[in-house]
């Protein structure tokens, strides 16, 4: 039987991607001319069980640029990040302790096929928490004419303040170019 099938509608796919009720957007961020060295939400209510963002991403520079989460401002050593991608002919695996930020997804550069944006999905799980540490988990993608990737990321941030706000930026100065676009959604408790 086809997964459309099994849950009614495509609607309820999200249920098996992240726990947790109904998507509420909160913002959207989309660079403008002249591009943007970051992306910014801020004032995050602690409303919703998870966070997640959307979005299509492209650096003006550089083959596969990292981008970075950072929460609250926190530019310490408190982040700890792995990565899983592969490319269709090679796998490869890393992982790092003692970050300046959560590597989050792999984008898009300027040292590829022009115009082509990658695609991610970010989940930052019970970012409201003071009780525990804070996991971010992603998927990001792309195909340039034939030769694409997948990356799967996750990350820990070291500690147990709420996240009220959260910064994407690339790892060194690479800004991000016209068009790169980020959704920010809260995911109710079910």
């Amino acid at each position: 039987m086809p997964i459309v099938g099994q849950f009614g509608s495509l609607a309820g796919l999200g249920s098996l991607i992240l726990p947790g009720g109904a998507f509420e957007s909160i913002a959207t961020v989309t660079v403008g001319s002249g591009g943007a060295s970051s992306i910014e939400f801020t004032s995050i209510p602690g409303t919703y069980q998870h966070l997640q963002i959307r979005g299509v991403s492209r650096l003006a520079a550089g083959t596969l640029p990292t981008v970075w989460a950072q929460f609250n401002d926190d530019t310490a050593s408190n982040y700890a990040c792995h990565t899983l991608r592969g490319d269709g002919s090679a796998a490869s695996a890393d992982g790092s302790a003692s970050q300046s930020g959560a590597f989050s997804i792999s984008s898009a550069g300027g040292g590829q096929t022009a115009s082509v944006f990658s695609g991610f999905v970010i989940d930052i799980l019970d970012y409201a928490s003071t009780s525990k540490y804070k996991t971010l988990r992603s998927m990001t993608g792309g195909d340039f004419n034939g030769t694409g990737w997948i990356d799967l990321r996750s990350a820990l941030w070291m500690s147990t303040s709420a996240i009220t706000k959260i910064k994407l930026s690339h790892t060194g100065s690479t800004n991000f170019s016209q068009h790169t676009t980020a959704a920010l959604y809260g995911i109710k408790a079910p």
